[in-house]
């Protein structure tokens, strides 16, 4: 019937807490925008909640999420009333930043995502998603090759950050 959802409230509210956290930073290592982080998020739930859609499994789900949340971010930053800029410059305030009980998490987080857009995604679908780089290939639409060698350039140039001692948040 049209109209009809697939999805409960339930496992929507169940969804929304389990990758929420998720879609947010992938939105914000985008944008560098708390809110329009949030805008976003928000955003990709009431897509998936209008959406209808089945999905095979959970991770089925979750690449879904990540797929529209990227390409929500992607498309806002084309707007042509929003500035490109590079995602961090100007970050003066640490309560815009994702929150880790850890200092040492969060600087990393934070040198993960100084990174240019095309590491930093292939980095956080891996390290902080445990996706393998065949499934980041996948999500992305580019080789196992290329996911490889962006993982090993991203890892060499946040070694080179730490070797300096530089603090990435500041």
């Amino acid at each position: 019937m049209k109209g009809e959802r697939s999805m409960t409230r339930d496992e929507l509210i169940e969804t929304i807490e389990t990758y929420r956290a998720t879609t947010f930073r992938i939105a914000y290592g985008y944008t560098g925008s708390y809110e329009d982080s949030d805008d976003i998020t928000q955003d990709v739930f009431l897509k998936l909640y209008e959406s209808g859609k089945v999905f095979k499994d959970e991770e089925h789900k979750k690449a879904w999420l990540i797929r529209v949340t990227m390409n929500a971010a992607k498309s806002l930053l084309r707007t042509s009333w929003r500035k490109k800029r590079d995602s961090f410059e100007g970050l003066q305030n640490l309560e815009d930043r994702p929150y880790y009980d850890d200092v040492a998490d969060r600087e990393l987080f934070d040198c993960v995502m100084r990174l240019s857009e095309k590491y930093r995604t292939v980095v956080y679908l891996h390290y902080y998603e445990d996706y393998s780089t065949a499934e980041i290939a996948k999500l992305l639409g580019i080789s196992q090759t290329a996911v490889t060698t962006r993982l090993a350039r991203a890892r060499d140039e946040l070694r080179r950050t730490y070797a300096k001692e530089e603090l990435c948040y500041e």
